[in-house]
């Protein structure tokens, strides 16, 4: 497998590195496109960031609280059943 072609840029005074445009292109990396940073043994690792931060259940759970009495299973499939009418009519 051939090596790819090893490509140099310049440190600014501000700290800036400019990304050689057929990398940008080849990653898709816009203007605006987020970055995370990491140092490696190797050097260092650029890599689109996600567009949300990762996320557990617990992080997730109470977020939107209902205040009320809790529904049964029947009355959520009522309320369902009653909802694809209410959109299946509308069609």
């Amino acid at each position: 497998m051939p090596q790819p072609e090893k490509l140099t840029t310049t440190v600014s005074t501000k700290g800036q590195v400019i990304l050689p445009k057929t990398i940008r292109q080849h990653r898709d990396w816009r203007a605006g496109t987020r970055l995370t940073v990491e140092e490696t043994a190797d050097g260092v690792l650029l890599k689109r960031a996600p567009a949300f931060a990762p996320t557990t259940s617990e992080d997730v759970f109470g977020m939107l609280p209902f205040r009320g009495k809790p529904k049964t299973l029947e009355e959520m499939d009522e309320a369902i059943l009653a909802e694809a009418h209410r959109h299946h009519d509308r069609d």
